[in-house]
């Protein structure tokens, strides 16, 4: 199976900090490099972990906070002095046409392509390989959670299928494709060479209250990325501002069955002491991480 990479390059609050630039993640596989959120100073944490930005083949917005959007003005007008010549895909919450259109008048000289897709609940993108689903979350504006799915891929036994002397031909593909043959007067089941590659499943949830679509949406991930604004210390100012307290996020990985807790997007108030969100969400869900600027996953 090809490689997952996870890069995170933005994982604090609103404020950010010496060591937490504002939410960006990158998710690349095969020749997609899907870009989730685009806080200010995105472009320049691409250039210090070192990925080219026109590398970036599609952008999903969560919500249109200023935390999480005011990376993209700068990182269009880099594209379009770099010559980009993909036409770049973004996805969002209702209104993202018309902020988009807003960003476009401020920038002189706006020569790239987009291709622009309000959403609310759907399957975004149904590829050969993969999926991206999203669900409304409660933030008190629109707003999205995410979840890149690969599919379950049929791969042939390369072992079984030197033991049965099976040429390279399109047999082959029947074969993937679940078709029973006939060789040499011989009958070959598909079930005899070929086995099931299971997917992967990557769900990122920023900014909201605790809501059903939260578990929803998380069912069966692989890694679930959330938001970890608060401890419950500060259960009030969540309920206010409508964000995840660290435990809420882990009763989620818990609930929908998740491999893999990433919290991200803290507040600069737990800078000096990020454990108290870890200890928070460990009570619940063991197997729970915070993440850092420039933290790499590989799948």
């Amino acid at each position: 199976m090809e490689k997952i990479y996870l890069t995170f390059l933005g994982t604090g609050n609103a404020i950010p900090t010496k060591f937490r630039n504002h939410s960006a993640i990158l998710i690349s596989y095969a020749n997609e490099n899907l870009l989730f959120d685009c806080g200010e100073g995105t472009q320049r944490q691409f250039k210090i972990i070192g990925i080219s930005p026109t590398k970036i083949t599609r952008i999903f917005i969560s919500h249109w906070h200023g935390d999480h959007i005011l990376g993209l003005p700068g990182l269009f007008q880099t594209l379009a002095m770099s010559n980009y010549q993909k036409t770049l895909k973004i996805y969002g919450p209702k209104g993202t046409k018309r902020f988009l259109s807003l960003i476009q008048e401020l920038i002189l000289d706006f020569h790239i392509n987009l291709e622009i897709r309000e959403i609310e609940q759907e399957t975004l993108l149904d590829e050969k390989n993969f999926q991206i689903h999203a669900m409304p979350m409660s933030h008190g504006i629109s707003s999205l959670a995410y979840s890149f799915i690969l599919k379950d891929k049929i791969r042939l036994n390369k072992k079984k299928l030197k033991q049965l002397k099976l040429p390279n031909s399109p047999i082959l593909k029947q074969l993937q494709q679940g078709k029973d043959i006939i060789i040499n007067g011989k009958k070959i089941k598909a079930s005899q060479v070929c086995y099931k590659e299971n997917g992967k499943k990557i769900t990122i949830i920023l900014d909201t209250s605790l809501n059903q679509n939260c578990f929803s949406i998380a069912k069966n991930s692989d890694i679930l990325i959330t938001e970890a604004s608060f401890t419950s210390k500060e259960k009030k100012q969540a309920e206010e501002y409508k964000h995840l307290l660290a435990k809420e996020a882990a009763q989620i990985a818990k609930k929908s069955k998740s491999k893999k807790l990433l919290l991200t997007h803290l507040s600069q108030r737990y800078e000096r002491n990020p454990k108290q969100i870890l200890d928070e969400a460990k009570k619940i869900f063991k197997n729970s991480f915070i993440v850092k600027d420039f933290d790499k996953i590989v799948l």
